[in-house]
């Protein structure tokens, strides 16, 4: 087509025209998409009142109706009906596993999770330890690795659901069940498990603080928390509804009428009507041996609950079993195992995995069994392995975690994470050690009670580890006797020493009293020209967390029977060794192990044992390694073969109260990261009934390191020792000026001694004034030393401290002298 040339008015007009004209078909169809927007607005509610234009009959219209209102109506709600787990309006099975987080160290908290969650479980059950949380009456622990809170909320981070089981009894092979040792020292005694007045109040304070934490965190409040369960299996111990009701009623006043109880019995009818209530009140889950056929046992389970409301559950699926002291490690088959789990899951019942991951049981905190009687006493091991498909260590690469794996992928709905790769470990060589003071060096440390009958260790107060029972009873000419103690929880070790000799005589070993084999002990002749002093080092080695016999008091719970005649006039030295949550800030058998005196006194003051043979003293010994780089800390063990027995603990965690000197503990990494990047880490241990390690964080490292390390250390306490000598000369003539005074015997002697100490008290403070000022120079100038000098300040101040305790003491015994 040519271009021609248009008359521009014409054009104009042309264009004007053709504007207006589209203007006004735009305002038409405005006005009239308006008219319809109006007329719809109106219309659409009439009709939504109208009776459905359905060719479905009424009954095909109820048959859709449970999930169509549960998807408008029932959005972030878990409920049960129509005998299923309801999530978000969606039918839900339960693939879950026990993993509690009072077993793992917080750092590795979301590593056992994740692997959890690629085991293909979408929940988690844990129990709620009450000791944990209050381990003295009123002294309440929600931190570290007791935040119970957080452990929560970083479950749901990560997508998995909770079943909560807060006791207040637990059972899980855990000291006294959960509950916590205060409680064996209320008078009256509080009948645990029961509607007992004096047991129930104390239940309602715990929960009072308790549950109102986890109420904020229940499915519904938006948390994680789908059910809680009320006490543990209790129709394994009692059969009291009126205990029972009461918790159900307490859990309501703080979770809400909405929160799903359950309980957990095992699958016969007996343990069912004594341990669950019938009904709505709680939803009743079973549990039964592995390899038992489920499906009768959940028949049985349908009878307990109200019509609707029996999802087949098994809320301990056991993939292992626990181990007790002395015992080989339980091991049960994985292919048979996920065989019996698939019987479960492939008719769509719910499991929990009892364990997923076993974990340990750090501190004191392991639990102990019986048999038919209390003297047939069966401690459990430090380690929780469990034999569970995420073994102790968080390792997965076993058979038992890929076969139980394959189960869970073929009924999961949707895809598994994949396997996560096994955690690093090293192996860091020995650990060379040194005694650096024997317990009864350090009695005079030790808090002491008084009383005219050994007392139970609650009673006085140490609810973990260790109590010494110290004695008097006169000396025979013929020497000996017979002493028997007919009851003493757990294990006690006997010693005599010849009173005169006032702590410069070595106790002698004689024996060893057991709950399981307890039989009289014949006392040497020591030859002592007046009183024998008697001491009896008690271990409590776990309470009870099961059976008739739970009330499990520690320590000499009879009388002792010197050739029939009862002993009287006892003290009860604490021994300072805290719990996992109760390790103190100071401790005095660190300080005195740190400070030398206790090693250097026992050289100067003890005559060596003609025998020569220490091993069955109680002693604590140090040994030392060096770390210098972060990436150098790895998951480990400690191997403690050839103790006698053995605890340990690793850093400032008492890690491992065991008598199973073959085992390896865990030492987690995590423990050491704070030991960056300071070199000297510690390991603190004892021989003969005990190994115990103490702050500074534990970890090995390569032998000729170490090897390096104590060289130097070596050095710098040669050199130490030879600057403080007149230090411990000091000890010596305060000593000497005690027994002088003590003996009535205050002379010009002994005035010249006062004399003398003042003199050698000036000189040791200039001798330190001068060090201190040294280590200060150093300090400045080399920066590369400076942490070890701030340990060594740190080691003057507290000698003297030691010689302004000693000052005082010399002048309360010149005040006291007429």
């Amino acid at each position: 087509m040519k271009y021609k040339k248009k008359n521009h008015t014409s054009a104009s007009s042309s264009k004007l025209s053709t504007m207006v004209r589209r203007r006004s078909t735009t305002l038409t169809w405005f006005f009239l998409i308006f008219l319809s927007l109006i007329a719809f607005g109106i219309f659409v509610p009439v009709f939504a009142l109208l009776p459905p234009l359905s060719s479905h009959s009424p009954h095909q219209q109820l048959q859709h109706h449970p999930s169509t209102k549960r998807n408008q109506d029932h959005a972030k709600k878990f409920e049960i009906s129509e005998d299923k787990f309801w999530k978000d309006g969606q039918p839900f099975q339960i693939i879950g596993g026990d993993l509690h987080y009072f077993r793992v160290l917080p750092e590795y908290w979301e590593d056992r999770l994740l692997r959890a969650k690629a085991l293909g479980l979408n929940t988690i059950q844990t129990y709620v330890p009450w000791n944990l949380h209050e381990p003295r009456a009123g002294i309440l622990d929600f931190d570290g690795i007791a935040d119970l809170v957080a452990f929560l909320k970083l479950s749901q981070k990560l997508g998995m659901l909770v079943m909560l089981r807060p006791g207040p009894y637990i059972c899980a092979e855990w000291d006294l069940g959960g509950f916590p040792p205060w409680l064996l020292a209320i008078n009256p005694a509080p009948r645990l498990r029961s509607s007992d007045p004096i047991f129930l109040q104390l239940v309602d304070t715990w929960w009072g603080i308790l549950l109102p934490k986890v109420a904020p965190l229940l499915y519904g409040s938006g948390g994680p928390v789908i059910m809680v369960q009320i006490e543990n299996e209790f129709g394994s111990y009692g059969n009291d509804k009126a205990y029972l009701h009461h918790l159900v009623s307490v859990a309501r006043k703080h979770l809400g009428e909405d929160a799903i109880l359950y309980t957990t019995d095992g699958g016969s009818r007996e343990t069912l009507e004594k341990g669950t209530i019938r009904g709505d009140a709680v939803f009743s889950a079973v549990d039964f041996t592995t390899g038992d056929d489920p499906w009768p046992i959940f028949e049985l389970q349908r009878e307990f609950n109200a019509p609707g409301k029996s999802p087949p559950l098994s809320s301990e699926f056991y993939t292992g079993w626990l181990t007790h002291w002395g015992e080989k490690n339980a091991q049960t088959d994985a292919a048979f195992t996920a065989a019996a789990l698939k019987k479960i899951l492939e008719r769509n019942g719910s499991a929990v995995l009892y364990m997923a991951h076993g974990g340990t049981n750090f501190g004191f905190y392991n639990g102990a069994n019986t048999g038919s009687d209390e003297s047939d006493y069966k401690p459990d091991l430090t380690s929780y392995d469990y034999d569970a498909p995420i073994r102790e260590s968080g390792d997965v690469n076993n058979a038992k975690f890929k076969a139980i794996r394959r189960v869970v992928e073929q009924h999961s709905l949707g895809s598994i994470p994949a396997v996560p790769a096994d955690n690093e470990k090293k192996a860091y060589g020995s650990i060379h050690v040194t005694k650096t003071g024997t317990l009864f060096d350090m009695i005079h440390y030790f808090d002491m009670v008084e009383s005219e009958s050994p007392i139970s260790m609650e009673s006085a107060g140490q609810m973990f580890g260790f109590m010494l029972y110290v004695t008097e009873y006169a000396a025979k000419d013929n020497g000996g006797g017979v002493v028997s103690i007919p009851k003493v929880h757990d294990r006690a070790q006997v010693f005599v020493m010849c009173s005169s000799e006032d702590g410069h005589g070595r106790p002698k070993y004689v024996g060893t009293f057991e709950r399981w084999s307890n039989q009289p002990l014949t006392l040497p002749n020591t030859k002592c020209r007046s009183n024998i002093s008697l001491f009896v080092l008690v271990e409590n080695m776990g309470r009870l967390n099961y059976g008739p016999y739970i009330f499990d008091r520690k320590g000499i719970l009879s009388p002792v029977y010197l050739d029939g005649r009862i002993l009287r006039r006892w003290k009860m030295h604490l021994i300072p060794i805290g719990n996992l949550n109760e390790v103190p800030k100071i401790n005095p058998i660190i300080q005195a192990s740190h400070s030398g005196v206790i090693t250097m006194s026992a050289r100067k003051r003890l005559k060596p044992k003609k025998s020569g043979n220490d091993s069955n003293v109680p002693a604590f010994y140090a040994g030392y390694i060096s770390i210098s780089k972060e990436d150098e800390i790895k998951d480990t063990f400690i191997s403690l073969s050839g103790w006698a027995a053995v605890a340990a603990a690793v850093m400032a965690a008492a890690a491992a109260p065991t008598l199973a000197p073959p085992a390896a503990l865990t030492a987690p990494a995590t423990l050491a990261n704070a030991a960056i990047p300071p070199t000297n880490i510690a390991l603190r241990a004892t021989v003969g009934f005990t190994a115990i390690s103490y702050p500074q964080r534990l970890l090995l490292q390569q032998q000729q390191q170490q090897q390096q390390q104590q060289q130097q250390q070596q050095q710098q306490q040669q050199q130490h020792h030879q600057s403080l000598a007149s230090h411990f000369h000091l000890f010596h003539l305060v000593e000497k000026l005690a027994d002088t005074i003590e003996n009535g015997t205050r002379d010009q002697q002994s005035d010249a001694l006062v004399s003398d100490l003042k003199n050698h008290f000036e000189k040791c403070q200039q001798l330190l004034n001068s060090i201190s000022g040294s280590i200060g120079t150093k300090a400045m100038t080399v920066e590369g030393q400076k942490r070890n000098l701030e340990e060594s300040e740190q080691s003057l101040h507290q000698r003297r401290d030691l010689m302004t305790k000693y000052r005082k003491s010399v002048e309360d015994l010149l005040k006291s002298e007429p």
